[in-house]
């Protein structure tokens, strides 16, 4: 029986993973839960998976929490801005993390460090910190395996083929709810718009992020790291019905690929069961109904910068990664919060990215430690509010 501690349990990834954990309990169970502040949602998961230790950021709300559990619980409660990276030195054997952006960084090196495998959901954990990350897995001999359905069909496109030299990955992108769309158009957007994503559903950060397609230039940059390819040995297909998850090409021209239905539990199954599969519920794919005409088109990184921007950052390289998407991350939340225009994102991440190379947070990859990439994030999120709400052009 596999010990699990899920960061985010209360967010769509971590539901749901505790969804295929409540369905095999004979295979898993759960030794820690985490969350940022929804109280109500995680005192209901811990009376169901009864953790030993929970993690919330939010003091005021694990102080509610701690009297809501009463005098004697056998439940550990962890709080504060540390309580994430924490959380993950508890003994388990592998460690859900679904946390969304930087703040997953600390705690996957943690985990790592601690010895513990990772089921990875946090993409900009491998895009900020990338280097310190596969280093760290390769002197602790943990397993990475990736969460999001793109990196985790690569990943068994890639079993049995270990030994063979990837040509190149073919990574598939639904093109988002704009696909097809002008910039004149997309200058328009709301974010009301922007959250109605045609095929998944997920938070409010990564459907925006799939909106702009930088969802996909993060995930490029997430492939590099975890397959060990060139940037340009990437390329990324827009396939609108979000079938074939990703595939990879080989040197005989072979293209082996994973496909079925949009259904986030099935890579969070085979992270959490690796190498064994998990049977499932839910919808099997249907060859004449939805999978009956799969199309393909090259994205229009014109109108979407977003995508050229990241591609660019990991080009730079060393700091570059973490600048793009700390920029974009404070971005995101501004268009959410109406204060700044859709595409206003992409604009102020290309000034935050020229502006950084006469920064004094610069530094190239053999020069990253952990405090120089988190020093360049506050930097890229500092400037591009600053540049945002016009305090520089």
């Amino acid at each position: 029986m596999k010990k699990v501690i899920i960061l985010g349990s209360t967010g769509s990834i971590g539901t749901q993973g505790l969804d295929v954990i409540r369905d095999n309990p004979n295979m898993f169970s759960v030794v820690g839960l985490s969350c940022g502040s929804k109280i109500d949602l995680l005192l209901r998961q811990i009376e169901e998976f009864r953790p030993r230790v929970v993690a919330i950021s939010d003091t005021e709300k694990a102080d509610e929490l701690k009297t809501l559990l009463g005098e004697g619980s056998p439940v550990k409660v962890l709080s504060g801005e540390d309580a994430q990276a924490e959380i993950v030195k508890e003994d388990c054997d592998i460690v859900l993390n679904s946390l969304m952006g930087m703040r997953g960084l600390v705690p996957t090196l943690n985990a790592i460090e601690s010895g513990h495998d990772i089921a990875l959901a946090n993409k900009e954990t491998l895009v900020a910190g990338g280097a310190l990350v596969m280093n760290a897995v390769k002197e602790r001999g943990v397993k990475l395996l990736p969460v999001d359905s793109e990196h985790s069909a690569i990943f068994q496109s890639l079993q049995g083929n270990k030994n063979n030299p990837i040509k190149k990955i073919l990574l598939t992108a639904s093109g988002g709810p704009f696909r097809g769309c002008s910039l004149e158009d997309l200058k328009n957007v709301k974010a009301q718009d922007a959250l109605k994503h045609p095929n998944w559903t997920m938070g409010q950060k990564i459907t925006i992020d799939s909106a702009t397609m930088m969802n996909k230039g993060l995930e490029v940059i997430e492939a590099k790291w975890l397959f060990g390819v060139d940037i340009d040995d990437i390329e990324v297909l827009v396939h609108p019905q979000s079938i074939l998850h990703s595939a990879v090409e080989f040197y005989d021209n072979a293209v082996i690929g994973q496909m079925g239905t949009p259904d986030m539990k099935m890579p969070i199954s085979y992270a959490l069961g690796y190498p064994d599969r998990i049977a499932l519920g839910g919808e099997p794919l249907d060859f004449f109904g939805k999978a009956s005409a799969l199309t393909f088109e090259k994205p229009d990184m014109k109108v979407f910068k977003c995508l050229a921007l990241a591609i660019e950052s990991s080009k730079l390289g060393g700091t570059y990664p973490a600048v793009m998407n700390g920029a974009n991350e404070v971005l995101v939340d501004l268009f959410l919060k109406e204060e700044i225009g859709f595409t206003d994102i992409q604009d102020t991440i290309e000034k935050v990215m020229k502006l950084h190379a006469d920064s004094d947070v610069v530094f190239v990859e053999d020069e990253l430690t952990l405090d120089r990439v988190l020093a360049a994030d506050i930097w890229a999120r500092n400037k591009a509010v600053e540049i945002a709400k016009g305090g520089e052009k």
